[in-house]
């Protein structure tokens, strides 16, 4: 079952590296390249649609994407629901029904800047409501002490322990604290998260994956990190193209159209 291989590859013998797709093109690549799962990246998905992002996508547009990426890619899908799109938990509830009817065997969940208690409120909710079907969706609860800067030093490791505990409780599969990076930190929080793995987002000099893995984690996002890469180089071809530089488009390093056109093949329209 797809749930149960999601589960166990956050178990093995090295960190889930987890990529983050925006559409069903990025996420079809990914997989052809090895991914052993897949994760949506909330910003990059909004920026596809033409939202900004932080809960400013709006739901049907979420929906249609996740449809759309699972359409075409066999390895097990995560989908980032930031905070759920909603403060109500039955709300939220009713969303990850519905993500999960589409095929998502795992979300992400975040605080942000909200009490804890909303985000393990919405985290029953969600238990509650699958709680009659079949469905083993891995849970992962994100706090954003770090990213956000609620706390330093002892008190941001002491404040991210006692998040972890209270999304545990409530039913959370995993940890996911972006912008954490301190080795020391980790461990710590790696070890109190126990038996949620946790999960770290790609940062600037954070360790190796191997050494991640070492100090406890056991799965990395690369969260919007492909997204804005691409943005970025289809920006600086497109200003070199307007300003008559066209061959630095032509001469670009890029992916034959035969082989673009071949990571589709089986996936027409019916």
């Amino acid at each position: 079952m797809t749930q149960t291989r999601f589960h166990d590859l956050h178990q093995g013998e090295s960190a889930l590296l987890l990529p983050n797709a925006w559409d069903a093109g990025s996420a079809r690549l990914a997989e052809s390249l090895g991914a052993q799962a897949i994760a949506t990246t909330s910003a990059g998905v909004a920026w596809s649609r033409g939202y900004p992002d932080g809960d400013a996508l709006a739901v049907e547009q979420l929906l249609a994407t996740v449809g759309e990426i699972f359409r075409v890619i066999q390895v097990p899908l995560s989908v980032d629901l930031e905070g759920g799109y909603s403060d109500d938990p039955e709300e939220v509830a009713e969303l990850v029904a519905q993500v999960t009817s589409l095929g998502a065997v795992g979300i992400n969940l975040e605080d942000g800047g909200q009490e804890p208690e909303l985000l393990a409120a919405k985290i029953r909710a969600i238990r509650q409501r699958l709680a009659d079907s079949d469905t083993e969706l891995f849970i992962n609860a994100r706090t954003d002490v770090y990213l956000r800067g609620l706390a330093e030093g002892e008190a941001a490791v002491q404040e991210v322990i006692r998040r972890a505990e209270l999304y545990q409780s409530a039913g959370s599969s995993g940890l996911f604290v972006p912008a954490l990076a301190e080795p020391t930190a980790i461990t710590a929080i790696a070890t109190a998260a126990q038996p949620n793995p946790l999960n770290l987002m790609l940062v600037p000099g954070l360790p190796s994956t191997d050494a991640l893995y070492q100090l406890g984690v056991r799965r990395l996002s690369a969260g919007s990190a492909i997204a804005q890469a691409a943005l970025a180089t289809a920006a600086r071809l497109t200003e070199a193209f307007l300003n008559g530089s066209q061959a630095e488009l032509t001469e670009a390093p890029a992916m034959e159209y035969g082989e673009v056109n071949q990571l589709f093949a089986g996936h027409s329209a019916d």
